[in-house]
């Protein structure tokens, strides 16, 4: 692996409160109704079921910026979030959980390379969407495959999601080196800088594999943006957040997008069962979108 060395890459803490700022104490204890109306938002702005055994998660997520605020309880906050668009996408970035790895699932990504990208060798240009990318691991993991096998011929990818705060990580392509566990050690050593001195311990992505990726801000439960037509959809690890009037919706939004033929990949905990009769399974968690 080539090495970075310097400054550059150390970036301020996001969100911290300025030194002069004053915390207060701990906010009074979230309350069944104040929950309720949190859980109502999340499912409102984002499909997003939470049971009550998540009632302390938001609690513990939302103090934090409760004492930043300094504001004296979570009813105070949330009528706050019902005018404040910026501090609502503050609120869904805290309760939202984002948790991945690179080559998560490899089977994915061993088809996409062995069966998938075959079969499009005579395509002028590939695309795939990593459509809930959280901090950046599966879009990465898709650029190496591509340019494994593809090299310098022309593909995108599109990276989206919900929350803001993880796209600015992702964008920055900057992970710890246990983050690096699950890339092939030569590919390690292809597509990423290990941080010397001050960045001891971490790694980066290089800049020509991050310049390939389109990372985006886009709400699955929300009419899609222009984005253009996939030959792939990966659409990993987020209907486990839904009921199931959800996921009908949100893969009713997004298999306009899906070509002809093109594949939709789910996290091998999900399938289709009862929410979508359109696309055939090809394999479990690999569905197809017919020619």
């Amino acid at each position: 692996m080539n090495r970075m060395a310097g400054n550059t890459l150390l970036h301020p803490a996001q969100g911290q409160a300025p030194a002069h700022h004053k915390v207060t104490g701990l906010p009074g204890q979230l309350s069944d109704q104040e929950f309720r109306l949190f859980r109502e938002m999340m499912f409102s702005h984002a499909g997003i079921s939470m049971s009550d055994a998540k009632k302390q998660l938001v609690a513990g997520r939302l103090a934090k910026r409760l004492r930043h605020l300094e504001l004296e309880s979570y009813r105070v906050y949330f009528d706050r979030l019902r005018h404040d668009k910026a501090e609502m996408q503050t609120a869904v970035d805290l309760l939202t959980t984002n948790e991945t790895y690179f080559f998560r699932e490899p089977k994915h990504f061993n088809f996409l390379k062995e069966v998938v990208l075959p079969e499009m060798r005579q395509q002028a240009n590939i695309r795939i969407w990593s459509a809930a990318c959280s901090s950046g691991e599966e879009p990465y993991t898709l650029a190496m495959v591509l340019s494994e096998v593809l090299g310098n011929r022309r593909w995108e990818i599109v990276a989206s999601d919900l929350s803001t705060r993880v796209l600015e990580h992702a964008r920055q392509g900057r992970y710890t080196m246990e983050d690096a566990n699950g890339i092939p050690p030569g590919l390690l050593g292809k597509y990423c800088l290990k941080g010397v001195g001050s960045q001891e311990g971490v790694f980066m992505i290089k800049q020509d594999l991050r310049a390939r990726i389109d990372f985006r801000q886009i709400n699955l439960n929300a009419t899609m943006p222009d984005i253009g037509i996939f030959d792939v959809i990966f659409l990993r690890n987020v209907m486990i957040y839904f009921d199931l009037d959800t996921k009908r919706q949100v893969v009713q939004r997004l298999l306009p997008l899906l070509r002809p033929g093109g594949y939709f990949m789910l996290s091998h905990s999900e399938n289709l069962n009862g929410v979508n009769n359109v696309l055939k399974s090809v394999r479990p968690s690999i569905y197809r979108k017919p020619g």
